[in-house]
């Protein structure tokens, strides 16, 4: 955006989840800051904790973490007593559903790449090393829980904010939405309008 000769004051990613687009606004400088948005409890406690006081805490608690499948078992059963406990759940279950699904009825890696399992794509230090870069650009970026619609409503004539739309792919036959995300459900007609 800075090489076209604009530079927004805001950049807003409403339908956030990993947010790649909105971190990498926010690692460029390309915007003076950068809002992220997201509906889904479990990817808000990873943003909250990440972007809070919790960051170090989680990059060290996944790179210390010693993953079977009777570890892993025991903290998904387990229900989270804190914002860092569920971060760090969503977090696993990210790294070792099928296809980082947390919607209900996705389940654990059997096989995975090259028969390793839920060890394919558990990369303990380079999640944290990630983690541990986000942290030091945070001031840059402010998170909100939240419906992206309400919040683009609300953003929708400000002159300075650029919006990244990316909503959950909910149009179409075969409903993949419904089997991917937690919150399916999109309104594309006020989307659009």
């Amino acid at each position: 955006m800075q090489h076209l000769g604009y530079r927004p004051s805001e950049f807003i990613e409403p339908f956030a989840g990993g947010a790649i687009v909105g971190l990498t606004i926010a690692f460029e400088n390309y915007a003076d800051n950068v809002l992220l948005v997201e509906l889904d409890e479990q990817v808000a406690a990873v943003w909250r904790a990440i972007l809070g006081n919790q960051g170090t805490w989680l990059a060290n608690k996944i790179s210390t973490f010693e993953l079977s499948y009777d570890t892993a078992k025991q903290v998904i059963d387990n229900h989270p007593s804190s914002n860092r406990e569920l971060a760090f759940q969503t977090i696993l279950k990210n790294r070792i559903y099928h296809g980082g699904i947390l919607a209900k009825g996705s389940g654990m890696l059997k096989n995975g790449e090259n028969g390793k399992g839920i060890h394919s794509r558990w990369y303990p230090e380079t999640i944290r090393k990630r983690i541990l870069a986000i942290k030091t650009i945070k001031s840059k970026i402010a998170f909100t829980q939240g419906d992206g619609i309400e919040l683009m409503r609300s953003k929708a004539n400000s002159k300075d904010a650029v919006f990244f739309i990316d909503p959950p792919y909910t149009a179409g036959g075969k409903k993949a939405g419904h089997r991917l995300y937690r919150y399916p459900h999109v309104d594309h007609e006020e989307l659009f309008r």
